[in-house]
């Protein structure tokens, strides 16, 4: 019986001994499990929008095609001033007139001369008809052997002649009407008038002032079309087209907002600048915009 008791005791302890061991083993395997962590899941970013360009800003004189300055075209005295700055006036309307007397005289001139040259050439036209009808008629008698061949050719040389002075006298009725042409345009000239429709904008000259020709008498513009001229960088060449429309505001009349349409972009760059020119005109009325204000157009996306 104490055999069989050693023998169950010893058992046991081996038993334990090897379920001992074996825990062991189980327990330095756990660590490693633990380390190795499920991944936590990927949330997807939303994706940032890429920032706008800012607008261009482009500012300028409000300019109109017609606008110029009306000069003498003749040396003169102001004899009268027929209108004042701001008024408005038709083309072709009488602004100042120069004392035209003498031109005048001379015009009256050189028609009395061109009546008296008309009535000379046609002295000469019926002259040449009579010399004519000498020389058939001296045809005639030779034929008939009635004249000698001296006669015949006197009367021959006598109609070539008038031919020729009828010619000269045309000539001379040519360069009288030339003559009194150009007085005609020296008196048209003495009346100073508006090119076009027109404000007048300033009067630089008084009544009874001595003028040449080429000084300057008035200044008239137009009131619309409204343009504003501008330049750009030429790497926008092609980023703006005919017929686009931008806003345009001014700050002298804030509130007054207006659209312009691109009516002409330069196929060219500038080389000394290397900018591209722009015209743009603003639509419809122009409202409280004025030729020689400063305006503004905005450029949007032309990045």
């Amino acid at each position: 019986m104490l055999g069989e008791d050693m023998v169950r005791k010893n058992f046991a302890v081996a038993l334990a001994l090897a379920l001992t061991l074996l825990g062991a083993g189980c327990h330095e395997s756990t660590p490693g499990v633990a380390a190795a962590a499920p991944a936590e899941p990927v949330v997807a970013q939303p994706s940032t929008p890429a920032p706008k360009a800012d607008p261009i800003i482009v500012s300028g004189p409000l300019v109109v095609e017609h606008e110029v300055d009306v000069d003498a075209q003749h040396d003169g005295i102001v004899a009268s001033i027929a209108v004042e700055p701001g008024q408005r006036v038709r083309a072709g309307a009488l602004l100042a007139q120069l004392d035209d007397r003498q031109i005048t005289a001379n015009l009256e001139a050189a028609r009395a001369r061109t009546r008296s040259i008309e009535a000379d050439l046609k002295n000469w036209e019926a002259e040449a008809k009579v010399m004519q009808s000498d020389y058939d008629r001296a045809q005639k008698m030779w034929d008939a052997e009635i004249i000698t061949k001296e006669q015949l050719e006197h009367a021959k040389f006598k109609a070539e002649s008038e031919t020729w002075d009828i010619l000269r006298v045309k000539e001379l009725l040519n360069d009288a009407r030339q003559t009194e042409r150009s007085l005609e345009l020296d008196l048209e000239k003495t009346r100073i008038t508006a090119p076009f429709d027109s404000l007048v904008a300033r009067r630089y000259v008084r009544a009874g002032q001595q003028v040449a020709k080429g000084d300057r008498l008035f200044w008239v513009t137009a009131e619309a079309p409204l343009r504003l001229r501008f330049t750009l960088p030429e790497k926008y060449l092609g980023r703006l087209h005919k017929g686009q429309q931008v806003p345009l505001v001014s700050p002298d009349v804030p509130d007054d907002k207006h659209v312009a349409k691109v009516i002409e972009v330069s196929p060219v760059v500038d080389p000394a600048s290397g900018t591209v020119e722009i015209l743009v005109e603003v639509v419809g009325t122009s409202g409280q915009l004025r030729p020689g204000m400063t305006a503004s157009v905005r450029l949007d996306n032309l990045q």
